[in-house]
């Protein structure tokens, strides 16, 4: 009895040396945080960082600061620049770059304008000191940002331009550092100028030629290993970040181009993208910040004075020059206050670059413990006050949004109904992928996948055998938070089965196959299609999805003359645009100056992101002159209409077979509004 309690007692030895009784402590943090953030209206971030303050060497000594605390550590903070950059609209950025690059230079100017004169005369620290102290200010670490994705508005232009930003300033802070220890060490010289920019170069070449051209044929030849695709990000993201350290700058970098670098082979709705959010914010994010917490030493204030008012001048320099950053980007790009809150909310918080720069510049004796306590100090409260700027600002631009007036009314999106019915299981995942990318993720419907059993003595046999083989298909969709429901139902007719099952579920899109090509004609050609258009209203989608969604490189649509006039022209259009958001590709509209400056008008009325250009098209007769147009990587999106509606013409008569000889190895999409 003895010998167990005295390994009972070691066991709790502080700090605590058991690793699986250290992990369990940290998984309880992370757990208990949100029940407390209920009753205590306190960001979540706050909690985790506080509880490593409390946790840490520094607080109880529970938890020490060892190599697997470090290693979780750097996981975390290297999955939120990666999650940032992939969930970066590549669409908005690409349209506002020269915004990102703006306001890169501003919030890393401004700041160390601020700072160094107060550094160097008010402080009294060198000139290398005092430069290097400065840029440090400079810095921020998106340490917010899962806030900013939660409430759902990451992909706002404000947020766009300060995550690109981020990268800017931050990598410009860590030049510096390298020059600054260069020049102390004496080796600041010609061949360091001539190995960085051949590194960088290099490392460049790397992410952005070579990565996407493996992960494309990674994630073509594995389509079916779903595990597999994880690791495989996973992976990259860790070789970019080591990649960025042997280029010279931090491995943050790093994470974040990688996250660039994948950004259009993950949609974000789709399955991939899910897992790799769901790990981060469950586990490896919130570690990130409790060992950010487990850093500040609170015994700081009992040495003296000197340590309160560097920690307190470092704290108040920093955050007034990313509020004037904030406040000289509202006034040059014309944002709303809410707008302002949240770039200040972003931008204001300390942690990786900032930790970084100062560690290492303490290590080699150019700033001194004043300046490292201070920091640490600064690093908890800007974390703070960003956390709750941030959540505040954020709810508010989601109501702002939400009471925002969109016309036109029939554009508006509502509680969808969407059909998919199965004729057979080749093709089904391409379909069940386009789906859910064009899902409203607000509808509180599930995806139904419908397949149709002839009426025969067999049908109830079948029935069961039809359910049991679509529900094996569903996981993809319940891996991206896609509810679905499974329909088997009997019928004579496959087209009669859809048309009754579209009513029933009072489906708003029907999603129909491409006709097959059966002997020198297309045996039933359109039979299916023309009675679903006949017996319904409902929007219609006809697709050929000859090869992955993230393999196309634009949207090519085009839209007969009238096409405004339609019914179902707002959907269709939020619809492609949505495709387009999440494959992060532009879309080129093919239509003549009425229908383009009706989809222009839609577009900014319902503020979307997507990149839209236009070919005016005036030849009415020949609607497919424009096929020499299309490259093999294009997703061709054909508008056309039921015989009898005001945009009908007769070209549009046997689509299929037309579009079949026009556009053989182009993935195809008809609509029918």
């Amino acid at each position: 009895m003895d010998s167990f309690l005295e390994h009972l007692l070691h066991e709790f030895t502080l700090p605590l040396e058991n690793p699986v009784l250290a992990f369990t402590l940290v998984l309880l943090i992370i757990l208990l945080s949100p029940i407390l953030l209920k009753r205590l209206n306190i960001p979540g971030i706050i909690i985790l960082i506080l509880s490593g303050v409390l946790i840490g060497p520094y607080g109880l000594n529970l938890l020490a600061k060892n190599s697997a605390v470090d290693l979780f550590s750097t996981i975390g903070l290297l999955y939120i620049m990666f999650i940032a950059g992939l969930e970066l609209d590549m669409n908005e950025f690409k349209a506002n770059r020269n915004k990102s690059i703006l306001f890169g230079f501003f919030t890393f100017v401004i700041p160390l304008g601020t700072a160094f004169p107060v550094c160097y005369y008010y402080l009294g620290l060198d000139f290398n000191s005092s430069f290097l102290t400065a840029s440090m200010l400079a810095t921020h670490t998106l340490v917010t940002y899962p806030v900013v994705s939660k409430l759902g508005v990451s992909k706002n232009q404000a947020v766009a331009i300060t995550v690109g930003g981020t990268v800017l300033a931050d990598t410009a802070a860590l030049i510096i550092l390298a020059i600054i220890l260069a020049e102390s060490q004496g080796s600041l010289n010609q061949s360091f100028w001539i190995q960085l920019g051949v590194s960088l170069v290099i490392f460049s070449a790397i992410m952005f030629l070579v990565i996407p051209r493996i992960a494309k044929w990674f994630f073509r030849k594995m389509e079916n290993e779903k595990h597999s695709h994880y690791i495989f990000v996973l992976s990259v993201v860790f070789f970019a970040a080591f990649l960025a350290e042997v280029a010279g700058v931090e491995s943050i970098v790093g994470a974040f181009i990688a996250g660039l670098a994948l950004n259009r082979l993950i949609p974000h709705s789709s399955a991939l993208m899910n897992r790799i959010e769901f790990i981060g914010n469950s586990l490896f994010i919130p570690f990130f910040l409790i060992s950010v917490g487990m850093l500040v030493d609170v015994s700081v204030i009992l040495k003296g004075p000197a340590a309160l008012v560097v920690a307190g001048v470092l704290t108040t320099v920093a955050l007034f020059g990313k509020w004037l950053t904030a406040w000289f980007t509202q006034l040059v790009f014309k944002y709303s206050k809410a707008e302002r809150r949240l770039i200040f909310g972003l931008s204001s918080s300390r942690a990786a670059a900032t930790l970084a720069i100062v560690l290492v510049g303490y290590k080699a004796k150019i700033l001194d413990e004043n300046i490292l306590n201070g920091t640490i100090i600064l690093i908890l409260i800007t974390c703070i006050i960003a956390s709750f700027v941030t959540e505040k600002a954020a709810k508010q631009m989601v109501i702002a949004s939400d009471e925002e007036f969109k016309i036109p009314n029939d554009s508006i999106i509502y509680d969808e109904h969407i059909l998919l019915p199965i004729a057979n299981t080749l093709n089904m995942d391409k379909a069940l992928e386009f789906a859910i990318l064009i899902k409203d993720k607000k509808s509180n419907y599930p995806l139904f996948i419908l397949t149709v059993v002839p009426n025969n003595l067999e049908a109830e046999k079948n029935v069961t055998k039809a359910k049991n083989k679509l529900e094996s298909f569903t996981k993809d969709a319940a891996a991206s938070e896609t509810k679905t429901e499974v329909i088997a139902t009997i019928d004579y007719n496959a087209s009669s089965g859809i048309a009754r099952t579209a009513r029933e579920v009072m489906a708003n899109i029907i999603l129909l196959g491409w006709p097959q090509r059966k002997g020198f004609i297309h045996k039933l050609i359109g039979e299916k299609m023309e009675h679903v258009l006949t017996y319904t209203d409902k929007m219609l989608f006809i697709c050929d999805l000859k090869k992955p969604l993230v393999n196309h490189k634009r949207i090519f649509v085009a839209a007969p003359p009238l096409t405004e006039l339609e019914k179902g022209f707002g959907l269709w259009i939020n619809k492609v645009s949505k495709l387009a958001q999440e494959l992060s590709i532009p879309i080129v509209y093919s239509c003549n100056e009425d229908t383009e400056k009706a989809i222009d008008k839609h577009t900014k009325l319902n503020t979307q992101n997507s990149n839209n250009k236009f070919n005016n098209f005036k030849n009415k007769e020949d609607f497919f002159s424009f096929s020499k147009q299309l490259a093999p990587e294009d997703l061709f999106v054909l508008i056309s209409a039921r015989k009898g509606s005001v945009s009908y013409i007769n070209t549009l008569d046997n689509l299929p077979a037309k579009l079949e000889k026009h556009f053989y190895n182009n993935t195809k999409v008809i609509i029918y509004p």
